[in-house]
């Protein structure tokens, strides 16, 4: 059963972030499931998402952004999706730049305690890979996140 997709959860508090993925309960054995929690990925304004439809990854300026995700994976140690990265090319320089779009694929891995809720865990490791076209500029495909 795949994980909802409208799911974006805000971890503002464990009560919050808890993330009920547990199988509906058998009607023969009368059984529910534990609880699990989820591991979240790290807004640079310190909010935890799961499963988000986008993320800034240029938290400064705006210039480097993911979109349309759709998330094919979410699990406590890696996340898959699939989507669209807006990149400005700062040709001559970011305000006079072009944005350009690439189809990505997105890894989010390497989970560890999360200090901000530390009954969560959170990716710290994102890594973009270019099924087509990549930035003719210089960039980095694999980016440590914040936390």
């Amino acid at each position: 059963m795949p994980l909802l997709r409208t799911l974006a959860l805000t971890a503002t508090s464990a009560a919050l972030a808890t993330v009920i993925a547990a199988a509906p309960a058998s009607a023969a054995s009368g059984v529910q499931a534990e609880p699990t929690y989820a591991t979240v990925l790290v807004t640079c304004f310190g909010r935890g998402l799961v499963m988000p439809p986008d993320f800034l990854l240029a938290c400064g300026d705006g210039n480097d952004r993911l979109g349309g995700l759709y998330w094919s994976h979410w699990g406590g140690d890696s996340a898959v999706a699939t989507g669209y990265e807006e990149a400005n090319d700062c040709d001559p320089y970011c305000a006079a730049g072009h944005f350009h779009t690439f189809p990505v694929k997105i890894t989010l891995s390497d989970s560890k305690p999360w200090p901000g809720d530390p009954g969560l865990r959170h990716f710290t490791k994102l890594t973009i890979s270019y099924p087509d076209t990549e930035p003719s500029w210089p960039h980095d495909p694999v980016r440590e996140l914040w936390d």
